[in-house]
């Protein structure tokens, strides 16, 4: 004689079952909340702030003269667009296009934008290619999240960079993929590892290769990028036709080319395995190294505003997530000022 198992006897089956719903619904449940608390957060930056610049809505376009264009970090409604100031009078009320992006960088009518859209399960990140009006022509999807932007002086190559896992150079452990796109052509060349590289004279190949902060010369060929291998970060220089780079000096990270094209400016790290670094500027004639004014640590990829002059963006003090656009002379003396309070991504026209 069999004995039926009792109706509120659980099987086995019945428990995991259970517990299979109650971790969706909690993970759903903290998916839900995180997603909440993010959209508050955005909500009361979108808020203008007493004391703010004044940001107003405008027509912005990439054929201004004498603009510099970045990303308006400002609190308001115009938080992440791209805005514009006379480059004479930065400080001045700013004009906020429709277009909003976590990285921006333009020249000779060409424009790139890196946008990225947190969701519950991942982050939507991607590319725009812009043209003069600042309207997408490609969107091209990222593999990670935006890290810097570049376009060539023609305006012909833009170059992007994105951070494949870790979100910062000071972590422990990161990866980052450097694509470059032949606007000419639409030819994308999807990682920069698959270029071959010279390092002090000899092939070089390594699981490890990582490369960032492109920058263009003005012959649409040479380019100077971050080369990153065995805990040691290299200057290289690197031709796209040929699809090579050559190591020139260690310790340089996010280089910058200035206009005419015989020095760098880059950020040096001041301390094995630490964050901070400092703001060099280095004569490719002579690879010698001059300091800049500038005291505190800059992780960021400077700009040129002309042959004397690079910027640079800083954490705002007093406000988490906040930058500040500073200048500072490229000869090492003068001191730094303040450029535009509430800004990132400067791109002088």
């Amino acid at each position: 004689m069999t004995t039926e198992p009792k109706r509120n006897q659980m099987t086995p089956l019945r428990r995991r079952l259970i517990v299979l719903v109650t971790a969706v619904l909690l993970l759903a449940g903290l998916g839900t909340g995180m997603v909440l608390r993010a959209a508050d957060r955005a909500d009361r930056a979108n808020r203008p702030q007493a004391g703010g610049p004044a940001v107003s809505g405008g027509k912005v376009t990439l054929g201004q003269k004498d603009r510099l264009m970045f990303v308006n970090a400002a609190a308001g409604p115009h938080r992440t667009a791209v805005a514009s100031v006379p480059s004479t009078e930065p400080g001045s009320g700013r004009t906020a296009s429709d277009l909003k992006c976590a990285r921006f960088y333009a020249a000779a009518g060409t424009g790139v934008c890196l946008q990225s859209d947190t969701g519950v399960l991942k982050q939507n990140n991607r590319a725009l290619l812009l043209d003069s009006d600042l309207r997408t022509r490609h969107t091209y999807s990222l593999a990670g999240t935006p890290s810097r932007a570049r376009v060539s002086p023609s305006g012909r190559f833009v170059a992007w960079t994105v951070f494949v896992s870790g979100e910062s150079y000071a972590s422990a452990f990161f990866s980052t993929r450097t694509s470059i796109l032949d606007t000419r052509t639409m030819r994308l060349t999807p990682s920069l590892e698959t270029f071959s590289i010279d390092l002090d004279g000899r092939s070089y190949k390594a699981a490890d290769v990582n490369f960032w902060g492109v920058t263009f010369a003005a012959d649409d060929d040479t380019f100077y990028a971050t080369l990153n291998t065995d805990n040691k970060t290299y200057l290289v220089r690197g031709s796209i036709s040929r699809q090579t780079v050559t190591t020139l000096i260690e310790n340089v990270e996010c280089p910058s080319l200035s206009p005419d094209g015989t020095r760098v400016a880059f950020k040096k790290r001041v301390l094995s395995r630490t964050d901070l670094w400092r703001e060099y500027v280095l004569d490719l004639r002579t690879l010698k190294e001059t300091p800049l004014a500038e005291r505190h640590s800059v992780d960021d990829q400077a700009t040129w505003l002309d042959d004397e002059t690079v910027a640079y963006a800083l954490p705002a003090e007093g406000k988490v997530g906040a930058s500040d656009l500073w200048s500072v002379p490229a000869n090492g003396k003068g001191t730094p000022r303040l450029l535009i309070a509430g800004a990132s991504s400067p791109a002088p026209l």
